[in-house]
């Protein structure tokens, strides 16, 4: 069942439910109980507790937020006979 927004003239926003057939176009505060007319708002789309959503949210805060390596993992360490690339474009990239 969708949540839809009103604006109580006193109290100011709240959620009711409704079925989308028998959506009123006003409801009435369930603080105060005057009169509310309904809002217009963006449709809430995502469910904060699903995994594409967690996905979504970990992608986007790795954008802004990127984690920092200070260093490498253990055991992951170059060793005498690894391969080095010989690209100059690959010195300009950030060391640890």
């Amino acid at each position: 069942m969708p949540v839809y927004e009103f604006r109580c003239p006193v109290c100011g926003p709240f959620d009711a439910l409704h079925t989308m057939a028998a959506v009123p176009d006003a409801d009435l505060c369930p603080a105060c109980g005057a009169a509310s007319c309904r809002s217009i708002t963006a449709p809430a789309l995502g469910r904060d507790g699903s995994a594409p959503m967690r996905l979504l949210d970990a992608a986007a805060r790795s954008a802004s937020e990127p984690a920092v390596v200070s260093e490498t993992a253990p055991g992951r360490r170059r060793t005498a006979g690894t391969p080095v690339s010989t690209n100059p474009l690959h010195r300009r990239l950030p060391r640890p």
